[in-house]
């Protein structure tokens, strides 16, 4: 197996990783708002399900941290890979600030790219990534 399918290898995980932990937020934040929610349509006292906010706000929480995490182990691999010369890595939709919008979709309006999509190349400077 060549650096750069290996590489590619990696990109497809890392990229599956962080959508996990995204998907992750999306529900836990979603359950997190539809608790005083449902509390309130129930006709329940405030202080009913106080443990499951509390629950539910922690997991967030923990999340928020996985996500940081991913971020980082992110910005180590582009290092690595631009320090080995590899330059297809990029894998999905690489929606960087100030960037349009990921092509075919993504941001959770649909299907976007399929994990398998690869940029073939990467930025040359390193603040970008």
């Amino acid at each position: 197996m060549s650096r750069l399918s290996v590489g590619e290898a990696l990109a497809a995980r890392l990229y599956a990783a962080e959508s996990a932990i995204d998907q992750a937020l999306i529900e836990t934040a979603t359950l997190a708002a539809a608790l005083p929610a449902a509390r309130a349509e129930a006709w329940l006292p405030a202080v009913t399900g106080q443990r499951a906010f509390e629950g539910t706000a922690a997991a967030v929480n923990a999340l928020a941290q996985a996500r940081a995490h991913m971020i980082q182990t992110h910005n180590t691999l582009t290092a690595v890979a631009r320090k080995l010369g590899l330059e297809a890595l990029a894998v999905g939709p690489v929606d960087k600030p100030g960037d349009g919008a990921p092509i075919g979709g993504g941001g959770g309006d649909g299907d976007g790219i399929a994990p398998d999509m690869v940029n073939k190349t990467l930025p040359s400077k390193a603040e970008t990534c």
